[in-house]
């Protein structure tokens, strides 16, 4: 018998207002983008994609999170823009916080650790907004979107037909005694 597998992420998850805030812009994009909107309760920012792991080694991903130092910060999303070979259109941060940096290269430096290899392409923090689209949107929001990050996630991703659906399985909150 196959060894249970889930599909893992670390991921900032926002709060409810952020969370609406992202989803109006997303609903807002999507009809200029000729895309679907991504529902509200899936509005996230990946840290560390792990793709399918054994459902055993979560109880160890969550010993090696809890053992990462993440202070608390302001995210400014302010960048609209596109990969068009994919057909997202995301939300992002034109200068990306250290301490969102810091947690990225601490997660990184971690999963490494434990033979969990991540994209060796550099880190560049966005959120998405809007699915197979086929006009690509870039620019800037007239107002950024202020998130204030005080925790990070680790995350189980099942592909349905609807849709994806997430479940948040740990939460780390910044500044917490570990």
């Amino acid at each position: 018998m196959a060894e249970r597998t889930l599909r893992l992420f670390f991921a900032l998850w926002p709060d409810p207002a952020t969370q609406a805030a992202i989803a109006a812009v997303a609903s807002e994009i999507a009809g200029e983008a000729k895309g679907r909107a991504i529902a509200a309760d899936n509005v996230h920012l990946t840290l560390a994609f792990l793709g399918a792991q054994p459902a055993a080694r979560v109880p160890d991903l969550c010993a090696l999170a809890a053992a990462i130092e993440v202070a608390p910060f302001q995210l400014a999303l302010d960048e609209i823009g596109c990969f068009r070979k994919t057909g997202i259109t995301w939300l992002g941060a034109s200068a990306a916080p250290p301490e969102l940096v810091a947690l990225h290269a601490g997660l990184a430096s971690a999963l490494d650790g434990v033979g969990i290899a991540l994209d060796a392409r550099p880190f560049a923090p966005h959120l998405t907004l809007v699915r197979r689209a086929s006009a690509p949107v870039r620019r800037r929001l007239p107002q950024p979107i202020r998130w204030s990050v005080a925790s990070f996630a680790l995350v189980s991703s099942e592909t349905l037909r609807e849709g994806p659906r997430y479940r948040l399985l740990e939460v780390w909150h910044a500044g917490a005694s570990r």
